[in-house]
């Protein structure tokens, strides 16, 4: 097993920290934050994640897992270093990969002995030749390393169990080195017959972007489905359960809702598109994605102002924040649009979110928060359903319509079936499954 540095402790590199510590591996998490690293230290997390937390701590009890500021040191060091910060959309949607190459130049600086450099972080093609360079400029002369790409496929809600129980491990490397050093790394996944993908660093660097484009391509293709669904009284839930029986097609990611968000799908997606216009080509599938995704979010909206046009004074409850379940995410949520259309408006916005409310709080402090799912509801004109959390998917309807001022919901993850609510007293819209009737109004 490897001495290892993670570079980088968001939330693929705490992930990853973790999960190749337990693999056996000595690792120390590494970052500039030095307050993020301080709540490590003190036995806490700096994200919310499911399981994380014991693993953390079952690791650092181990000895395995260590966290530090120290980064020239720790460089100095490890065997392998591993670069995870952040690469966020840049203005014209490229990848912002400045924290990458500033890392670079850290590494070059600090490089003694021979290194493999592995990169965590989502980066464009192209990307590990330009890391190659920077560490070739800054490092002495006749300094030996390797650049390796090793993409991650983290969902967020599931991150831990995704990186103990991967569906493959992509590994672009040049050299035979590079090949032995990460299946040692990655040993305990090895012998139990964890499918390994070995290729070069262009191809893994793009196998990361393509796998992602594709789910956000398939998320935004059944939110179509379901409009036309609405537009022609067909149920979506039939078509997509339909659809999934087709074994080309699998019912996976095929769940209509009010688009996709988090720091993956809409990065991934801008991104590879500029990859392609930079490469001479104009991926108008692609970009199609983005700005019918865009427009989704913009749909839950309407479907509010269409059950109540005068919304200006009115009280809405957005029940969910995250832009899914079982994270407290609030990164591209759907949630985002519709708070700032709302205050556009005028409305009084009342909100809850198991766990995410500390995030939204830190863009929207304004905004009413409650602990307490019926008196966020209380005297409200409406509630918004935005994230599938199960807390959700059992509430007492009979009970929320005595607490509202108003009995309107639009349910934009379909949590529930539109007769059962409707015959509460609700007037009730959702997505693709018959959503308004004037005879409501």
């Amino acid at each position: 097993m490897k001495k290892i540095a993670v570079i980088g402790t968001g939330y693929v590199g705490l992930v990853s920290g973790t999960g190749l510590a337990d693999f056996g591996n000595e690792v120390t998490c590494l970052d500039i934050d030095e307050e993020k690293i301080e709540i490590l230290k003190d036995g806490e997390l700096p994200i919310w994640e499911p399981g994380l937390l014991e693993l953390v701590q079952k690791n650092v009890k181990s000895g395995r897992l260590s966290f530090s500021t120290e980064i020239p040191q720790e460089i100095q060091d490890a065997e392998v270093i591993f670069i995870a910060v952040g690469t966020p959309s840049a203005d014209n949607g490229e990848a912002d990969l400045s924290a990458v190459y500033q890392v670079a130049r850290t590494i070059g600086h600090n490089l003694n002995g021979h290194k493999f450099i592995v990169t965590k972080s989502t980066v464009p093609v192209g990307t590990g030749k330009k890391v190659r360079e920077i560490i070739e400029e800054e490092a002495a002369p006749g300094s030996s390393f390797e650049v390796i790409s090793n993409p991650e496929f983290l969902r967020e809600g599931s991150a831990v169990y995704d990186f103990m129980h991967p569906d493959r491990v992509v590994i672009g490397t040049e050299t035979e080195d590079g090949h032995e050093v990460m299946q040692d790394i990655y040993r305990p996944l090895y012998l139990i017959e964890t499918p390994f993908v070995f290729t070069n660093v262009p191809t893994a660097e793009l196998i990361k972007y393509a796998s992602n484009a594709f789910l956000a391509t398939k998320v935004t293709f059944i939110n179509e489905i379901a409009n036309i669904c609405d537009g022609v009284g067909a149920d979506v839930h039939m078509v997509a359960k339909t659809m999934g029986m087709d074994g080309r097609i699998s019912p996976k990611f095929l769940h209509p809702g009010p688009g996709y968000g988090g720091s993956c799908f809409p990065k991934d997606v801008k991104a590879l598109h500029a990859i392609a216009r930079e490469a001479g080509y104009d991926a108008q599938l692609i970009d199609a994605v983005t700005r019918v995704n865009e427009a989704q979010k913009s749909r839950m909206f309407t479907k509010l102002q269409k059950m109540m046009p005068e919304l200006g004074g009115k009280t809405v409850t957005l029940l969910g924040l995250a832009f899914k379940q079982r994270t407290d995410d609030v990164r591209e949520s759907p949630a985002l649009p519709i708070i700032d259309k709302l205050k556009e408006v005028g409305a009084t916005i009342r909100t809850f979110d198991p766990v995410a409310m500390d995030s939204m709080k830190k863009r929207h402090p304004d905004l009413d928060y409650f602990e307490d799912i019926y008196e966020s509801v209380r005297d409200a004109d409406a509630v918004m359903i935005l994230t599938e959390w199960n807390e959700f998917r059992g509430l007492d309807l009979q009970k929320m319509k005595t607490l509202m001022r108003q009995p309107n919901m639009v349910d934009a993850r379909n949590l529930y079936d539109p007769d059962t609510v409707r015959k509460t007293g609700f007037k009730y819209a959702c997505v693709g499954r018959e959503t308004y009737s004037e005879e409501l109004a």
